[in-house]
């Protein structure tokens, strides 16, 4: 009589007869929905429009048989506009998980804390000062480091401290959108209008080049995430009962601290500062779930699909002039800012 195999336990994802992976049953519910806001959110930004690909059409253009003004819609228009709107909500979702997790504070966003606002003023003087010699995404990178280094130096206490954190952080957004300001105003006229829309957070008129360079940032980041993630875990309950597991959350915070600035670079390199959806996504996943730990994933997710929805907003405005995507997020960011904000002084956090 051949045996039967046994029935994995409640709570866990197996693979194979040896692997088997803790996945809470709400997390993964929530992980599917919205993949399928997701998807249905890419159909609608293919679809809708007077230059929109017919629903009908839509399957054969996406498996190579596009034509004409199709072909011009998802090869040049719309589509790598889609995939780096994807892949920046993603890496801001990311990027803000990590950074809430390891301080342990809901406020403590790359938006907030001034780590955004560095990139984009590293990305200003590699597009404008220094065109050619230095790569926007190396500009942005050195201006995120610098942003994160004074916020660190300035706190007193590193990153431990989220009253500190967050004044220091405010500070430091102030120094580098004034120095971003006087970038601006140095340049040709022509080129600051440029500027302003990118510094905005905008995704119009995006390449695959830009896609190729985002998702290049998250394939590398990715692994890299997934190998601190359960310290990560253990990091939210405090550093004494992390160090008694094991979990080293010096070194975990210096990781994860390091990670979130390469996201957050990537992500301003091409589509400039976007604000808030690295403060959003990951409070949105955690409120979802009602569960603990950083939900790496679901922030990810929640990203590229809150950033795909304003995006669709953007082009679909009856507003004129094409607003810059990075408008519409910092509408809906800085209401929820001003909850948090609220929220945490009631609770005696600030």
């Amino acid at each position: 009589m051949t045996p039967t195999r046994p029935a994995p336990p409640p709570g866990f994802l197996t693979i194979g007869r040896r692997v088997a992976i803790p996945v809470a049953r709400v997390s993964l519910v929530t992980a599917v929905v919205t993949v399928a806001l997701l998807l249905a959110a890419a159909v609608a930004t293919l679809s809708l429009g007077r230059l929109g690909i017919p629903l009908a059409d839509l399957p054969g253009a996406l498996t190579g048989g596009a034509e004409g003004g199709d072909a011009f819609v998802l090869e040049r228009l719309r589509g790598p506009r889609l995939a780096v709107a994807a892949g920046t909500g993603a890496a801001l979702g990311l990027s803000g998980a990590l950074f809430q997790t390891v301080t342990r504070n809901p406020l403590a966003s790359p938006d907030v804390i001034g780590l955004n606002a560095g990139a984009g003023a590293g990305a200003a003087v590699a597009t404008l000062l220094l065109p050619g010699t230095l790569p926007p995404p190396v500009g942005a990178l050195a201006g995120a480091v610098l942003a994160m280094a004074l916020v660190h130096l300035s706190t007193g206490a590193g990153f431990r401290d989220p009253g500190r954190l967050v004044v220091a952080g405010i500070g430091v957004y102030a120094i580098a959108t004034a120095f971003t300001q006087y970038v601006v105003y140095a340049v040709e006229r022509d080129k600051a209008s440029a500027l302003t829309a990118y510094l905005n957070g905008s995704l119009a008129a995006r390449s695959w080049e830009h896609a190729a360079t985002i998702w290049a940032v998250l394939l590398i980041v990715a692994p890299l995430v997934a190998l601190v993630a359960p310290r990560l875990c253990a990091a939210e309950m405090g550093d004494e009962l992390a160090g008694g597991l094991g979990a080293e959350p010096a070194r975990t915070r210096g990781v994860a601290v390091v990670l979130s600035i390469v996201l957050s670079a990537g992500a301003v390199s091409v589509a400039g500062p976007v604000a808030f959806v690295a403060l959003t996504a990951p409070q949105i996943a955690r409120r979802i779930t009602r569960g603990a730990g950083p939900h790496l994933t679901l922030a990810a997710l929640m990203g590229a699909l809150l950033l795909v929805l304003a995006d669709l907003a953007a082009q679909r405005s009856p507003v004129p002039g094409n607003l810059p995507v990075g408008i519409y997020t910092l509408a809906l960011g800085g209401a929820y800012l001003g909850y948090l904000l609220t929220r945490e002084w009631k609770r005696g956090t600030l």
